[in-house]
């Protein structure tokens, strides 16, 4: 999506077109009446939505408050203890082993935000049907798709967290400070409404001129379904993305990332670009290695060694290393079998010895990048705390010193996700000749990085699958939330602590030592399968009461 803040544009438009306008029609209501009164009008004010999409990606801090959401997982370790987001706040929640209700709802939740969303939007719904005269009906049905489709995205971002919300329609009269929480089953019928008119009348991709797509919406609904367990749903959406025959995986992994569709990415469904005279992030400030010129912060957040013992070995095995003799705790020369795994990792990670930006990372003591054990110092002044940096995310090209701000885009659903949602969902579903395609759409995923294709079905099938989705997604916002959809989070983010492989170097060459880089244990308690409600609605709204699980 190519996208503007066009606010300031359309408040000059609304005064152009005041000169000379005579009604008697109090001020607010000529503004609504002006602003739909033409097409192109219309269009400028539905653009300002589609920083939606910015906003709940990784490189803004919508979807949660502690930084990006692999922080409170076995895959990332922050490593300052200054009290802000991409510091101590994931710590902090991925330690709590009892949270309480206003850290959860701060950390993870987004109510206000969500509903502030809603209230613009269902405000839209309502004056496309008021001005509904002023449009082609083509016109109307394109905009009212546009406008449901983010819709449905923040009513998928409530859903996910809390279960049972409360749900407005664009009838504004409706809304009221006291009203009930819905239950969860309309919740999901609200998503799956939104998103299939959405997907049913806009156009496809070909035709969408950088603007939301039909396939678009499908994908979507194919993500926010697997939270529903609507698996047929999810399945079907996403086979209608499969079946336009409009994206393919890229030929390298890292392209499906960091370009747009425009530079080539075959596998971009929904994206957002910046620029550097309108909308910037600072990912590669907050996540560069250390030794980059102009970085400011620097490498805050850190792959685990859980995180590179996920990765099979390249050749298309279906094996993995053998790690055990770097688990003793004990400085060891062997060099760990990096160059020896299959590619995704090395277009993820960054680790000793490997190349970037035309230089040598050194993530040890003394070395350009850095090494930092864990609560020595409050920040980590752009070191590693685990022997690694992050790659994936970070743009390569981008020189910090001269230019603090970033652009690379954000991809926030490509072809790869929607072929795990698809292989996932026929897994689970109930239709014989979808199941018989999961382990296809899987292997579709595997074949790209050279690995071996896989012959599974039932619970063996539904597990590898879950865990291409947390190497072939990682970092990109969506294993947190997987296992905690899928109930796995209270067991495998309890009772562990996350590890890195500390470099030394001397003059002899490296050892590599296996360390703790948490000090304590992790805890994920069963209540947090769902945020609470945040106080300021139970303080202004007195038909909701706090979900059973937080009183």
């Amino acid at each position: 999506m190519k996208l503007a803040l066009v606010l300031l544009g359309l408040s000059m438009v609304g005064c152009s077109d005041m000169d000379g306008f005579l009604d008697t029609t109090p001020t607010d209501a000529v503004s609504d009446k002006l602003v739909w009164s033409k097409p192109e009008y219309a269009e400028l004010n539905i653009n300002s939505f589609y920083h939606i999409i910015d906003a709940l990606g990784q490189f803004d801090t919508a979807q949660t408050a502690v930084g990006i959401s692999e922080g409170m997982t076995d895959i990332l370790k922050y490593g300052s203890t200054s009290l802000n987001t991409h510091m101590w706040f994931a710590n902090e929640m991925a330690y709590g082993s009892a949270p309480s209700a206003s850290s959860a709802s701060y950390y993870l939740g987004n109510w206000s935000w969500c509903y502030g969303k809603l209230t613009s939007l269902n405000q839209a719904l309502s004056n496309l049907h008021e001005y509904k005269d002023n449009f082609t009906e083509a016109e109307w049905n394109r905009f009212t798709a546009e406008v449901r489709f983010f819709r449905g995205f923040i009513y998928f971002e409530l859903m996910k967290r809390y279960k049972e919300i409360i749900i407005y329609d664009y009838d504004m009269t409706q809304i009221k400070a006291d009203k009930a929480l819905s239950p969860e089953k309309d919740g999901w019928d609200m998503v799956e409404g939104d998103l299939t008119y959405a997907a049913e009348n806009l156009p496809t991709i070909t035709a969408a001129a950088s603007r939301i797509s039909s396939e678009a919406a499908y994908a979507l609904l194919s993500r926010a379904m697997l939270y529903a367990e609507r698996w047929d749903v999810a399945a079907t959406a996403a086979k209608k993305v499969i079946d336009s025959g409009n994206f393919s995986l890229t030929k390298e992994y890292a392209t499906a990332w960091s370009k747009t569709r425009a530079e080539g990415n075959t596998e971009s469904i929904l994206e957002y670009e910046y620029n550097r005279e309108g909308v910037t992030h600072n990912f590669d400030d907050n996540f560069t290695p250390g030794g980059d010129p102009g970085r400011v912060l620097g490498g805050l957040g850190n792959p685990t060694q859980e995180m590179v013992e996920s990765y099979e070995l390249a050749g298309g095995k279906g094996d993995y290393p053998d790690w055990s003799a770097w688990h003793t705790g004990e400085a060891v020369s062997d060099v760990p079998p990096f160059d020896q795994l299959e590619p995704r990792f090395a277009a993820t990670i960054l680790y000793n010895g490997c190349q970037w930006k035309g230089r040598t990372i050194e993530p040890y003591d003394g070395g350009v990048d850095g090494y930092m054990e864990w609560k020595v110092k409050p920040s980590n002044e752009g070191k590693t705390v685990t022997g690694y940096f992050l790659r994936k995310l970070v743009d390569e090209s981008h020189d910090l010193s001269a230019y603090s701000r970033s652009t690379q885009p954000w991809i926030s659903i490509r072809y790869a996700e929607v072929l795990l949602n698809y292989a996932e969902a026929a897994a689970k579903g109930s239709d014989a000749v979808l199941k018989k395609d999961a382990i296809n759409k899987l292997n579709e995923v595997r074949e790209r990085v050279g690995l071996k294709k896989l012959n599974l079905t039932g619970d063996q099938l539904k597990e590898a699958i879950y865990r291409e989705r947390k190497v072939e997604l990682a970092y990109e916002g969506q294993y947190y939330w997987d296992m905690r959809r899928l109930k796995k989070a209270e067991k495998e983010f309890s009772n562990y602590r996350v590890h890195g492989l500390r470099v030394d170097k001397d003059n002899a060459g490296f050892t590599y030592t296996y360390i703790d880089c948490d000090g304590q244990d992790r805890y994920f308690p069963a209540q947090l399968y769902r945020v609470p409600l945040p106080q300021d609605e139970l303080d202004g709204n007195s038909a909701v009461d706090q979900y059973p699980e937080w009183r």
